[in-house]
């Protein structure tokens, strides 16, 4: 008889607890690596999640990126900073600066973009070295991809 209780609790777990598969996963976040593998102390981090902006309207979706231990851009002849860039392969791209902290021990550099409305699945995001004046792009230095974020 003690059983029945048990049974009941865990029937009412399984029925009622709700699907996981189908529950939200934002925010995320996401490891950026090294693509040169002698950048070794090189990484980086994205972090992506809805945010509501002033005046008040629908959310959209932030990026923001986080790297340490990169080389000074200008090691990259012709470029001056860093930049965010985030792309679904064959459809859109966003591109969005870095800018840098100084510390003890190097720089940080950081940066994020309010304004993306699609939906993020398949993203890839990157940071490369830009030239502020020209706004060439440089071949990417960390990039970790995002097969869904919702």
């Amino acid at each position: 008889m003690k059983k029945l209780p048990l049974i009941i609790v865990l029937s009412f777990i399984v029925l009622i607890y709700p699907y996981q598969a189908n529950a939200s996963k934002m925010p995320c976040s996401l490891i950026l690596e090294p693509l040169d593998k002698h950048l070794k102390n090189a990484k980086g981090t994205a972090l992506i999640y809805k945010v509501q902006l002033n005046p008040p309207s629908f959310a959209r979706t932030n990026i923001s990126i986080m790297a340490v231990h990169l080389p000074h851009p200008s090691t990259y002849d012709g470029y001056d900073q860093y930049e965010g860039f985030a792309t679904i392969p064959g459809y859109i791209s966003w591109r969005f600066k870095l800018y840098s902290t100084p510390e003890e021990d190097g720089v940080t550099w950081a940066g994020k973009f309010d304004w993306i409305t699609e939906e993020m699945k398949n993203v890839k995001i990157q940071v490369r070295p830009s030239n502020s004046k020209t706004e060439k792009l440089g071949s990417p230095l960390l990039q970790g991809t995002l097969s869904s974020c919702n």
